[in-house]
């Protein structure tokens, strides 16, 4: 019997559950659902088990993740947002996939080409699409009504628009200084620039130049509220209590945004756009990271084809109000987007979105142009001047 005993106990390691730890940075019904495709997951086979963690936001779960990496202790899978997700690569922390994925053609043309693009940086693929979004312009219907006025179409009409809203109690328009610039960077894509050009800083162009112009002339027309990301809380108050008209935001904003009890029937428009202009995906991609076993790839993999198989895109969408990753799962949200139309409006704009840089530099360059917006619309200083003294600094970072 003693020598049956290690043959008995190499037979119960083989098939023992292999732990797929997955730090993400979901809360709210998304962080609940999560958790609920993780059960799922786990209960319909028994080789793999998933092991969700909530980490706080995404700027919490990054320098989390940076600490657990000194020490050997991250997780196999994590949510790295799109900015971050550059850097895990060129610190060689993220793995490439290429040579465990296997996937058939159909479901590759099932995905919708800029989330699936995003995860291939130098020709490998070291990201999986997950939670895809896109900004959209949110807005008081009733107000809008009030006035005779439609959803702006380009940023002439919207510039227009936010003065005719402004009154004695009220902004036109509430400007939130994300950390990663993000909401910035739609003002400048829409025109048709970029942040980026030939792999430098490009915060001096014209396009850039005219989007803080822009928000320069409101702030200085009484028409603007200008709110960094610390008092998104706040911003989200301004416009839940009509101290601010219009507010630009992710659409996964949204699910959180309902649970204030709104006095106005609340609209949702695309972002303006010049002839051209596009919109900046956001979101994250699914990493997994160097260090994790062989199985444990697998089962991670395992885990994200899970995700994507199309009613569980739907139930997705339908609790964090994201973009549909497959093409397959739009028939299954056809009474999701009927019994509210505007939910559709950051989905339709997936035919004009495009991926952020992928440099490992651009969040620290996004950060000092973030940095670059408050100085002009907190502290009055001109619009050219702090992007000059942005690029110098960025075009500096090594």
């Amino acid at each position: 019997m003693r020598k049956l005993l290690p043959l008995a106990l190499l037979c119960l390691s083989a098939f023992a559950q292999v732990d797929v730890p997955f730090w993400h940075a979901m809360d709210g019904p998304a962080g609940r659902l999560i958790a609920a495709f993780a059960q799922e997951f786990n209960a319909r086979q028994d080789r793999y088990r998933v092991l969700p963690r909530y980490q706080g936001t995404y700027e919490e779960a990054e320098t989390k993740l940076v600490a657990a990496l000194r020490t050997g202790s991250g997780p196999v899978l994590f949510q790295a947002e799109l900015s971050f997700f550059p850097r895990l690569v060129a610190e060689g922390q993220a793995l490439a996939l290429d040579p465990y994925l296997n996937l058939e053609k159909a479901f590759v043309e099932d995905l919708f080409a800029p989330a699936w693009n995003y995860g291939v940086v130098g020709e490998r693929r070291y990201g999986l699409p997950f939670n895809t979004s896109t900004p959209v312009l949110f807005y008081n219907l009733d107000a809008f009504r009030a006035k005779g006025l439609k959803a702006p179409r380009n940023w002439k009409e919207f510039e227009e628009v936010a003065r005719a809203l402004t009154t004695r109690q009220a902004k036109g328009f509430i400007f939130v200084t994300d950390p990663q610039a993000w909401l910035f960077e739609a003002m400048v894509t829409s025109r048709g620039g970029s942040l980026v050009r030939d792999g430098r800083p490009n915060f001096t162009s014209r396009e850039v130049v005219a989007a803080l112009e822009m928000l320069h002339r409101l702030k200085e027309a009484g028409a603007l509220s200008v709110r960094s990301m610390a008092e998104a809380t706040f911003a989200q108050l301004d416009f839940v209590r009509t101290k601010g008209m219009m507010v630009m935001a992710s659409i996964a904003n949204w699910p959180a945004a309902e649970n204030f009890s709104f006095a106005f029937t609340l609209g949702v428009a695309p972002v303006p756009r010049e002839p051209g202009g596009r919109v900046p995906m956001g979101g994250a991609q699914l990493v997994v990271l160097k260090g994790a076993s062989e199985a444990q790839v697998r089962g991670a993999l395992e885990f994200w084809k899970y995700l994507m198989e199309p009613q569980n895109v739907a139930r997705w969408v339908q609790a964090g109000y994201y973009v549909p990753v497959r093409k397959s799962a739009i028939p299954l949200l056809e009474g999701f987007y009927r019994e509210n139309p505007f939910r559709k409006v950051a989905f339709e704009q997936i035919a004009v979105a495009q991926e952020r840089p992928r440099l490992p530099q651009f969040s620290a360059w996004a950060s000092l142009l973030a940095e670059a917006l408050e100085k002009a619309l907190k502290g009055g200083v001109p619009p050219q001047q702090v992007l000059e003294e942005a690029q110098r600094k960025a075009e500096a970072l090594r």
